[in-house]
């Protein structure tokens, strides 16, 4: 084989024409243009009448960092249908204790369940600075302003770079800030070797001593429960998936393939990748592939008033065509389908007419090491909208793979691996500065990987070349005297030579920290940027082994601490305390606060009166006390387990879920957060799991009437097999990435995200103790893994403590990342931008394993930031249940404090938001002095 090379420069004349016939996207800016980099690429907002519009800016100059490669920032916070509603289930306006119990003043109007007329009793209660018995209902119309989002920060702010994320800072929506210019340091790595990472200095952790208990056995094979009726008509077809008559996984990272356009990117890190659709400067239907360097990042403003002034966002470009596969015979006919869509991967066809026998299929597989196209009767192109610098033919790595070194004009190298199906020499043609074509016919792989690191990095890439994972598999257990657990990701291989040929795999931080001894020395030096989660470490492997070896086994109903664990023994004071409290919250009325038009709040409301109920009866120890409305409260649970609340569950057998069906009867995919489309099942769901374990363990008997229906929850929201009929496997939680992803059958430019991380801890307890109650070892164990592996993964993305090295350094001092996206991580809340929202959406609610996952210098470090006295927004002058919640929190770095914050009277309860209890947080604090 000759080795040449084939070298083009790029016409500046060429540019100007790129740049001269740029279009718009409502929301964006367009970006300057230099000779040696690509330009904006652009395309329209996703034709899907569920995406709420970004806004459009006005016109401003803005500039991006001098090294970086311009391409599309998006402006706006993607809402998908997320309201601004806060994220209480009520407002208790007053409490009686008689005749009329609970009546109730919600922070949203379509929550309201108040009469109007008020009930006169005398009661030690007080609600806003008044005795709560002569506090008037209010009307929607004259809501408080301090159940509202408050505009604490000015929208006139100057800022330095590239383009606003920023939500509206009320209920309208007023546009983002302007920006100007990102600093012109680095604030993190972007690809290097050797690893200068801090994750690669970690001890290999021990491995258990034994197998230990499977955390993946079948939950149930029970059917749908009868009362819960199956519809056919998801108003989101099935349209874009082929030979999948099952279950799909609804929010999996490849989800925007079948959805709306099919044009946004999936991000298999650390890769992105996306259909072109005839967009962009290539104009290609091809594959894109993306892979962003910090260098290109984009950085909202400086916030003044956190110590630091840390960046309020920072945002991946999208739409910079690195490289894009495609084939001659691919244009505007083109047609995209998905198929096997399963945890860890989906397979991505383009077809050039829908009735082609000839195809490119994409295996995409999180942590890829290669983006591999295989080919079936078609003319390879391999295209660029960055324009080829050079394609140099270079020795094979082995015989039948045939390698191609690439350089492009933003100085970023590329690597061609070509498998012909015929063993032919493919003779890779270089035909312009945007065209590499190859032969007519092409059957077989091309292996497509960029290369920071030169010569070492080849060698990497070249031992790996020609095979490559079609799915992945996980497999754990759990020795629970030991407090340690495995879990193990496996691929399924395909291409040349896989007996003798390891896997290229990229592996997330939280991994590498827990890889066990062999992983670990199955590393390499070669190292790539993620999105949004630090440095991607590449893994010569068939498969990882991970080790934790701190779960909490041992935590309980009761208030944990991670020093000296479960503690239900409370002080008599404490107990005399809790019981004089109790009865104000003990006399609402559960009926009202429970049965409420959302899954959500209806569950967070179960969740508050379970956890009422147990702290009366097991840490005050007061049976009696709490009696009647433990009663009540199996009541109001019942009405949900027989299907009779205001919008009934049913069984959607489209997309095969369990979900609301609101959306069904009113049109409106908002409803309930987007429940019906699969958003934050595993938190609406969560409550009611929770709930049901509480009410369990402290009646055995109640729970063999209501197992089955609790286990339908638990199955759709994250199941344990692949194998289930009924539901996929884990919905939510993503074992690759370490937590759970909340956007469900929504299109998205960003890809997939979470805005509560406590809320995700809080399923994975749920499931913990359902499992405990109802004796199901492996479904305890898969909770107690769940949580081990969301402390680890959650404190290396989400909770930030100064130390962090895996977000940008002038990102970190907001210490939680607000809502983090696959490609963007945004410093706000969907409904506000108040501090004590961002942050403390990341903290409710406060439950026995909130200790496990944040950690106390963690929290020490976001109070003294965010909430002291000498902070700019000081708990103590805080509005409203949000109050509360930083005080319950403050608990597990200062439970004096948070005591004191609670027992101390005249308590108002506006300061108790309404998925919460000063009962319970009275008793977490006590139970930490």
């Amino acid at each position: 084989m000759c080795h040449q090379k084939m070298t083009l420069s790029m016409p500046l004349w060429a540019v100007a024409m790129l740049i001269m016939t740029m279009e718009r996207l409502p929301g964006t800016y367009a970006l300057p243009c230099f000779s040696n980099y690509n330009c904006l690429v652009d395309r329209d907002v996703a034709d899907n009448p569920f995406f709420s519009p970004v806004t459009q800016l006005p016109t401003a100059t803005v500039q991006v960092q001098a090294s970086g490669t311009p391409g599309i920032y998006y402006t706006e916070l993607e809402r998908d249908v997320r309201s601004y509603s806060q994220p209480f289930p009520t407002n208790i306006s007053y409490i009686t204790f008689e005749e009329r119990i609970g009546l109730l003043h919600p922070g949203v109007p379509h929550l309201d369940s108040a009469p109007s007329q008020v009930i006169l009793f005398n009661s030690n209660c007080y609600y806003e600075g008044k005795p709560c018995p002569g506090l008037p209902h209010v009307e929607e119309s004259r809501i408080a302003n301090w159940l509202l989002p408050q505009n604490t920060r000015s929208t006139n702010a100057d800022i330095t770079i590239g383009i606003s994320i920023r939500p509206a800072k009320s209920s309208a929506c007023n546009p983002p800030y302007p920006i100007t210019s990102a600093t012109a340091s680095s604030p993190a790595p972007t690809a290097a070797l050797p690893s200068s990472s801090t994750s690669t200095a970690i001890p290999a952790p021990h491995p258990p001593s034994m197998s230990g208990q499977n955390i993946f056995e079948l939950i149930s094979s029970d059917p749908i429960p009868v009362n819960i009726l199956s519809r056919d008509d998801h108003p989101l077809k099935k349209d874009n998936i082929s030979d999948t008559p099952g279950p799909v996984s609804t929010n999996k990272f490849y989800a925007n393939f079948f959805i709306g356009s099919q044009a946004n990117y999936a991000f298999v890190q650390p890769y992105g990748v996306g259909w072109a659709k005839g967009t962009g400067a290539v104009k290609s239907d091809g594959l894109t592939i993306s892979h962003i360097e910090a260098k290109q990042l984009a950085f909202g403003p400086a916030n003044k008033a956190i110590p630091g002034e840390p960046v309020q966002f920072y945002i991946n470009p999208i739409g910079i065509q690195s490289m894009v596969m495609s084939a001659a015979e691919i244009g505007n006919s083109t047609v995209l389908t998905v198929s096997n869509p399963l945890a860890f991967s989906a397979n991505i066809i383009l077809r050039p007419r829908r009735d082609s026998g000839s195809n490119i299929t994409f295996p995409l597989v999180q942590g890829m090491g290669y983006v591999t196209s295989v080919y079936t009767n078609l003319q390879p192109t391999i295209q660029t909208g960055v324009f080829f610098r050079q394609l140099e033919s270079a020795p094979p790595p082995k015989q039948g793979i045939f390698k191609y070194k690439v350089s492009l004009e933003d100085n970023t190298n590329w690597l061609i691996y070509v498998t012909p199906g015929d063993g032919a020499d493919p003779k890779l043609e270089l035909v312009n500065n945007g065209l590499i074509r190859g032969p007519a016919g092409f059957s077989g792989t091309i292996q497509i990987a960029k290369n920071p690191s030169g010569g070492p990095g080849e060698t990497i890439y070249d031992k790996s070349a020609g095979a490559y994972a079609k799915a992945g598999n996980i497999t754990g257990s759990v020795v629970a005297k030991e407090a340690t657990g495995t879990y193990r990701l496996t691929w399924e291989k395909a291409g040349k030579d896989v007996d003798s040929t390891p896997l290229l795999m990229f592996a997330l931080p939280h991994h590498v920290q827990s890889f066990d001894r062999e992983t670990q020395g199955k590393k390499t030096d070669l190292l790539l940027r993620t999105t949004t989660k630090g440095m991607a470490t590449a893994v010569a492997a068939d498969a990882w082994t991970m080790v934790e070896n701190n779960l909490p086994v041992d935590m309980g109903f009761a208030p944990w601490n991670p020093d000296a664990g479960a503690n239900a023994a409370l002080s008599n004071a404490a107990k005399k305390t809790i019981k004089d409290v109790a009865p104000n919250e003990l006399s609402q009325d559960i009926h009202k606060q429970t049965d409420l038009n959302s899954m959500y709040f209806s569950g967070k409301a179960l969740g508050k009166f379970a956890m009422l109920v147990y702290a009366v009866r097991e840490l005050a120890q007061d049976a009696p006390l709490s009696e009647s409305s433990f009663g009540t409260l199996k009541e109001a649970f019942a009405k949900f387990v027989d299907n009779k609340q205001q919008f009934p569950l049913v069984y959607d057998n489209v997309w095969k879920g369990v979900v609301s069906s609101g959306t069904y009867e009113t049109g409106d995919p908002g409803l309930d957060f987007g429940n019906t489309f699969y958003n934050d099942h595993h938190f609406h769901y969560g409550y009611f799991i929770l709930s049901a374990a509480i009410i369990g363990s402290l009646d055995p008997s109640w729970v063999d009437a209501n197992k089955a229906w609790v286990n339908t929850l638990v199955r759709d929201a994250g199941n344990s097999v692949s194998n289930d009929e009924l539901f996929p496997f884990s919905r939510g939680f993503d074992w690759y990435n370490g937590h759970s992803w909340a956007k469900g059958l929504f299109e998205s430019i960003d890809g997939k995200d979470q805005e509560s991380t406590s809320e995700d801890t809080m399923f994975a307890y749920a499931v913990k103790m359902w499992g405990k109650v109802v004796k199901d070892p492996s479904m305890e164990a898969r909770g107690n893994m769940m949580l081990a592996i969301l402390s680890r993964s959650l404190n290396n993305y989400f909770l930030m403590k100064s130390d962090n090295v895996n977000q940008p350094k002038n990102f970190i001092g907001n210490k939680v990342t607000g809502i983090l996206f696959e490609n963007k991580a945004d410093h706000t809340t969907y409904f506000g931008a108040n501090l004590e929202y961002i942050q403390g959406i990341h903290m409710l609610p406060i439950i026995p394993s909130s200790a496990y996952t944040r950690q106390k210098d963690f929290v020490r470090e976001e109070w003294d930031a965010m909430f002291s006295e000498k902070a700019s927004t000081p708990a103590s002058k805080v509005q409203g249940g949000w109050q509360g919640v930083l005080y319950s929190n403050l608990a597990i770095i200062d439970p004096v404090a948070s005591w004191d914050f609670f027992s101390k009277e005249p308590f108002d309860l506006s300061r108790i938001d309404g998925g919460a209890t000063r009962t319970w947080y009275l008793a977490y604090a006590a139970s930490r002095f």
